[in-house]
């Protein structure tokens, strides 16, 4: 499951934009987030750079992605 660091994701809005524009194009995923670690973990993706997308269109910088 890869798992994105992602800069600004602060509080439960942060969650519910960047899980709603995820779920909004991949409605199949799982996605947890984890406000303190500020990591965004999707499962069963093939698409990463399709999710890092998603998430900066939602406006959130993605730093890193372990996959």
């Amino acid at each position: 499951m890869p798992t994105f660091s992602v800069n600004g994701m602060n509080c439960g809005h942060c969650t519910q934009t960047i899980t709603k524009a995820i779920l909004d194009v991949y409605p199949e995923l799982t996605v947890e987030t984890d406000i303190p670690n500020k990591k965004v973990t999707v499962g069963a993706v093939n698409d990463i750079e399709k999710i890092k997308a998603i998430i900066i269109e939602a406006g959130y910088d993605v730093t890193a992605v372990d996959a």
